[in-house]
């Protein structure tokens, strides 16, 4: 299984020079737990996570709307690819302590896969595994 067949498409944005308050609005908007921070050209920055965003309102001790996206969001952004494998992203989540990776073709920003994504479809790796067991030792040598 790849990337790609599990990734969210609907990305939520927001420019880099956003505050928490509109990544919050963005979050709360669209129902999601992340927004991808991005450039003019629309390339991945950043990422702001709920997490993130109570953080600041907790410790900066100043309206979100004075705070910018650029002072709490993740730097250097994790990113994968749509052909990468399901289990080469989730090592990839935990080599790095992240739970929201966003995914590139080339220069585009295409979609998010987050660790939820992988957790819902760990009986369809389980299989995918399984068929693949069973096709190796149909075809090894006795």
């Amino acid at each position: 299984m790849q990337v790609h067949e599990l990734m969210s498409t609907d990305v939520v944005t927001v420019p880099v020079d956003a505050t928490v308050a509109d990544a919050v609005d963005r979050l709360l908007g669209a129902g999601v737990g992340s927004v991808i921070v991005v450039d003019d050209a629309g390339d991945p920055m950043g990422i702001v996570t709920e997490s993130d965003a109570l953080r600041a309102a907790r410790e900066v001790g100043r309206p979100l709307t004075e705070i910018d996206v650029r002072a709490v969001g993740h730097r250097p952004v994790v990113t994968t690819t749509p052909s990468t494998s399901v289990p080469g992203v989730a090592r990839l989540m935990a080599d790095e302590g992240v739970k929201k990776v966003p995914v590139l073709d080339g220069l585009d920003l295409v979609g998010v896969v987050t660790l939820t994504d992988v957790v819902w479809h760990l009986s369809s790796l389980r299989e995918e595994m399984s068929a693949i067991e069973a096709a190796r030792e149909a075809w090894s040598p006795l």
